[in-house]
């Protein structure tokens, strides 16, 4: 399995930016997935995540800003991020909800937030 994230740029707080996850080798619709950032933990963060039923959840710093879809067909997986803030800098990265069970983590995509 290969993920590959995309999508992160530099912009100004408020502006929007959409990440996309592009997943290979094995089929997306047995899985919860979900966005993390990395955070300046041991552990990356949960921001985003969706169930195989399209079900979704957010962590407190992002509700209401950020959105997480999913294209079942396409094997992807897309993260709407809006009123951008400072504190939103970070690698963001795709991989599986599922109670600590990952696929390879892939590079991941940088979003940096700045005048």
């Amino acid at each position: 399995v290969q993920v590959v994230e995309l999508g992160g740029d530099l912009v100004h707080p408020g502006g929007s930016l959409r990440l996309s996850c592009t997943v290979s080798g094995d089929s997306l619709t047995r899985y919860n997935m979900g966005w993390y950032r990395k955070g300046s933990g041991y552990q990356r963060e949960l921001v985003a995540s969706m169930t195989t039923a399209n079900r979704t959840k957010y962590g407190e710093s992002v509700k209401g800003r950020f959105t997480i879809s999913r294209d079942n067909a396409n094997n992807m997986v897309y993260l709407q991020m809006n009123s951008l803030k400072f504190e939103d800098t970070d690698v963001y990265y795709c991989n599986r909800d599922s109670g600590g069970i990952y696929f390879p983590w892939g590079q991941g995509t940088q979003v940096t937030v700045s005048l």
